[in-house]
């Protein structure tokens, strides 16, 4: 295995500035076997994949730990923890995306977890990258709309998700997560991942709803940075390759570069 070199977002920062896109694959280490982490990692190594997202609304097994080393073993790849919420921690990991879900009202999600979680955080040795996350209506609901207690953004109102991201970045988020969650039956539009991309410097991230490589190529010509695929990949793995070939086959041309 080799050993990361860079801290992830420092990565992410990188790619955003020369205009290329990642492909995260996120893996709910309730969901899957030993088995499908021995056949999923490889491909996902052999096709670029370029992060891992590992988590889930609930985590209801205790295989986080065991999920992470598996990956960790068979690949080189960067893991990052997309918890549920923030006591999902696993030392095993790179980084952790430090969600505050700045979509909803509900002060738990916003900043009442966090600060329980704080002290074990800090302590993890993680790399922690503060993200904005925003929940969009996908047109069913969902574990995370849920499980957060809290209404999404209505599909259909791109500036209200463009002052939502506004007001992230400007409170010193690093990445803004735009999801519309596992088992959407819509992904996000084209026309509000164009409306957020273009009024934010940090890097963006789509999910939800990704069910092939063309709306992964047309959400990254819209400006997403990091696409993330996760249930679509759970059904037919052969989609990694191809989703991975449409991400990177996107580059865009930033301003002074």
């Amino acid at each position: 295995m080799v050993a990361i070199q860079k801290p992830v977002y420092s990565l992410l920062l990188e790619k955003k500035q020369k205009g290329e896109k990642s492909f995260a694959v996120l893996i709910d280490p309730d969901k899957i076997t030993s088995e499908g982490i021995s056949e999923l990692v490889p491909l996902a190594e052999a096709s670029g994949v370029d992060l891992f997202f590992v988590g889930g609304s609930l985590v209801i097994s205790d295989q986080l730990d065991v999920c992470i080393k598996a990956i960790k073993a068979l690949s080189s790849i960067p893991v990052v923890l997309f918890p549920g919420s923030p006591s999902q921690i696993s030392r095993e990991a790179d980084a952790l995306l430090y969600l505050s879900l700045i979509s909803g009202r509900n002060p738990e999600l916003l900043i009442g977890q966090h600060v329980i979680s704080a002290p074990f955080v800090k302590k993890s040795g993680l790399e922690i990258i503060p993200t904005g996350y925003m929940v969009i209506d996908g047109g069913a609901a969902t574990t995370v709309s849920y499980i957060s207690n809290a209404t999404p953004i209505p599909s259909d109102k791109a500036d209200i998700a463009m002052c939502t991201a506004m007001a992230g970045e400007m409170l010193g988020m690093k990445l803004i997560y735009m999801d519309s969650g596992s088992g959407a039956k819509k992904a996000i539009s084209e026309e509000m991942i164009r409306t957020v991309a273009s009024q934010i410097e940090v890097p963006l991230i789509v999910g939800g709803g990704i069910r092939d490589a063309e709306k992964a190529y047309l959400n990254c010509k819209a400006g997403a940075d990091v696409i993330v695929v996760g249930n679509a990949i759970e059904k037919q793995v052969s989609l990694l390759s191809e989703i991975a070939a449409a991400v990177h086959g996107v580059k865009t041309v930033t301003e002074g570069h």
